[in-house]
């Protein structure tokens, strides 16, 4: 473990995760809040799930981050001079977003959130193939964790952070803040090795589509039953999406206030996700991935019940630690076995593009279905909705089982490979 942590290419992706976690919460979660603070109703709160539909389109300009050099800052490398690129136009457009008024003017809010969504989504990308580049195999898992911690730092920072803000500095200065945040993986970038790159023979400008667009969905769509991946990909979060679009007005409903929310939701809620990555890499490292995923996939769905128990309790403060420990912990052992699952999905050859499909798909649901989250919740009421989100979990776990018995799993990797260490 010490010898790991004195390697900076870990301290670096720990750094990259934050800076990528940073803009997640406010054109999500933050930004619900702002909009029910301003009394915008249900259903328009729900469309802003509509404005990260660049987290789902982002392999469309994948292959441009896998071939083209970067447009600025071209002496960093193909990888660190295109974060270098958009990092600075992502923290600007962060503080524009905090210089509008919701209530006066929400659909300008929502315009310059999805610029922030777009170059939020393309910062993804370049650091999701620097995280696979950068590694040999048997350190993909412990790289990952260190991602996925900075990640979750950054949602606290920016979610509980941004909102204790509000109070003190307004919401111009809460997102300010935010944007300064993404500066830590600005630094992480002038500090951080390059990665080799493939060599590439030089080529005409047909044959480079080619390799950029073409192959890398052939040599996907080449494998065994992956129109059956794809969908599994696309629906195993589809119930936690749905319900994660409403937990905002939900909370806002029952009567708890912005502090508790962010104290419970943000805080408690990131210590026990982090404790579900960590228990997810153990399950992955002791029955492999693909079980993993059924079990996993299982809890995530089942928590989704706590939601109902909160409704019924109303406001008890208890209740809400309750719903949102449950909800995290099983969240964070989810997540652990699906990217687990997606990163064995991707051909190095073609990491940014094919990363960028999967992780695409794997959003399609939250960003559109998601959308008309907020009419059903109106047309069917908080418990019926929420019985729908746990409902929703089940075609992916089919699936899953469906994948085990065709595309039996491989045993389970020494533990280190999937980022559980002995200390």
């Amino acid at each position: 473990m010490a010898a790991l942590l004195r390697d900076r290419r870990f301290l670096i992706l720990l750094a990259l995760g934050f800076a990528a976690g940073v803009p997640l919460p406010l054109t999500g979660f933050v930004l619900r809040q702002w909009f029910s603070e301003s009394n915008l109703s249900l259903a328009a709160i729900g469309f802003t799930a509509l404005i990260g539909l660049a987290y789902s389109l982002k392999f469309l300009w994948s292959p441009v981050m896998d071939h083209a050099p970067p447009p600025l800052f071209r002496r960093l490398g193909r990888r660190r001079g295109w974060l270098a690129s958009i990092q600075p136009p992502l923290m600007l457009a962060i503080a524009a977003m905090g210089l509008t008024d919701p209530a006066q003017g929400a659909a300008l809010t929502a315009a310059v959130a999805v610029l922030v969504a777009f170059l939020s989504a393309s910062q993804d990308i370049v650091v999701d193939a620097y995280r696979i580049d950068i590694l040999q195999e048997q350190d993909q898992g412990y790289g990952f964790a260190c991602y996925v911690w900075g990640y979750r730092f950054a949602l606290l920072a920016a979610n509980a952070g941004a909102l204790g803000m509000v109070g003190l500095v307004g919401w111009d200065g809460a997102f300010l803040y935010c944007a300064g945040l993404v500066g830590v993986g600005f630094l992480a970038v002038l500090l951080a090795p390059e990665p080799q790159a493939p060599p590439r023979a030089a080529m005409g400008w047909a044959r480079r589509l080619r390799v950029a667009v073409v192959d890398p969905f052939l040599d996907f769509m080449g494998r065994r039953h992956w129109l059956a991946i794809l969908l599994f990909v696309a629906l195993f979060k589809l119930g936690e999406a749905l319900a994660g679009i409403m937990t905002a007005p939900f909370y806002r409903q029952l009567g708890f206030t912005r502090g508790e929310v962010a104290a419970v939701a943000s805080v408690f809620g990131l210590a026990m996700t982090l404790g579900g990555v960590l228990a997810g890499g153990w399950v992955v490292a002791r029955i492999g991935t693909g079980r993993a995923l059924v079990v996993t996939g299982l809890l995530q769905m089942l928590s989704n019940l706590m939601y109902v128990a909160l409704h019924h309790a109303g406001r008890d403060i208890g209740m809400l630690y309750a719903q949102v420990g449950v909800e995290n912990f099983t969240d964070g052992l989810a997540d652990a076995a699906f990217v687990a699952y997606l990163t064995s999905l991707t051909n190095r050859a073609f990491s940014a593009t094919q990363y960028a499909l999967l992780s695409s798909l794997a959003a399609v649901p939250l960003r559109v279905l998601g959308g008309w989250s907020g009419q059903w919740a109106e047309a069917l009421g908080w418990t019926w909705f929420f019985l729908m989100t746990t409902a929703a979990a089940l075609p992916a776990l089919f699936l899953m089982l469906f994948l085990l018995r065709r595309l039996p799993p491989a045993p389970p990797a020494p533990a280190r490979a999937l980022g559980v260490q002995d200390g």
